[in-house]
């Protein structure tokens, strides 16, 4: 029996809860825990806020959930200190970082990544949902924003960081001395998008019987009169009648 999406909302709801909760329970540096969940807070009250208007698709909220999961592992621990290699170790019984040739720990790149490839989905629901985007647009324009926002995520660790300044400031934007940090996490989560986008593609253009036509409608030219000075005067000329 399929689940409403209150009821599974609620589900991710509560077990979301818990996960927060229990790491909540002596992050590594609680100053940090604290600056990296303000975003998370933000989150959950837009869209408490929203749901009775604006539900998402359970698939939007399930990737939205493992995002949020995923962060509050860096949050408790800081980025640059996930234990993910101790791990591999303790489990597997081989270190990850030397099969792989790293010498920085690259849990944040993996959560910059995973932002493209689990947001660009629910993002691209509330384009065609409110912006009523279609065809080519309708995976542009989420990939586009995106990318938008993990620079604007970027910008937000550097303001935090200069506000807060210190081993807060560091610990918060968790560079770990790669001067092109930024440059990296925002590739990264760029490509996750685009990966989100084009897998969408494929399962839509073979699903969906008017795939061709909305492409090539999304495409053409709706109006062939200029704007900007002429859309200007012609703003004016319908007023004046």
């Amino acid at each position: 029996m399929k689940i409403s999406h209150h009821k599974y909302l609620g589900i991710l709801t509560l077990i979301f809860s818990v996960h927060f909760l229990a790491l909540s329970i002596s992050p590594h540096d609680r100053g940090d825990w604290a600056l990296e969940n303000v975003l998370v807070l933000v989150f959950v009250l837009v869209f408490s806020l929203s749901y009775k208007k604006f539900p998402l698709s359970r698939i939007s909220y399930t990737l939205i959930f493992l995002f949020m999961c995923l962060h509050e592992i860096g949050a408790h621990y800081t980025y640059a200190k996930v234990p993910y290699d101790q791990f591999f170790i303790t489990n597997l019984g081989f270190s990850l970082n030397d099969f792989m040739g790293w010498e920085r720990n690259h849990f944040d790149r993996l959560v910059h990544f995973l932002f493209g490839l689990l947001l660009a989905y629910p993002i691209r629901e509330f384009y065609c949902r409110v912006a009523d985007s279609k065809g080519f647009w309708a995976y542009f324009f989420p990939l586009e924003l995106t990318m938008a926002a993990s620079m604007m995520f970027e910008l937000f660790e550097w303001g935090a960081a200069e506000l807060f300044g210190g081993e807060l400031g560091i610990a918060y934007l968790g560079t770990q001395g790669d001067i092109w940090d930024a440059h990296k996490d925002m590739a990264l989560a760029s490509f996750g998008a685009f990966l989100a986008m084009s897998i969408t593609l494929v399962i839509n253009q073979r699903i969906q019987k008017n795939f061709r036509e909305e492409w090539a409608g999304s495409l053409s030219i709706k109006d062939n009169k200029p704007l900007g000075e002429d859309e200007i005067i012609r703003l004016i000329q319908d007023e004046d009648q």
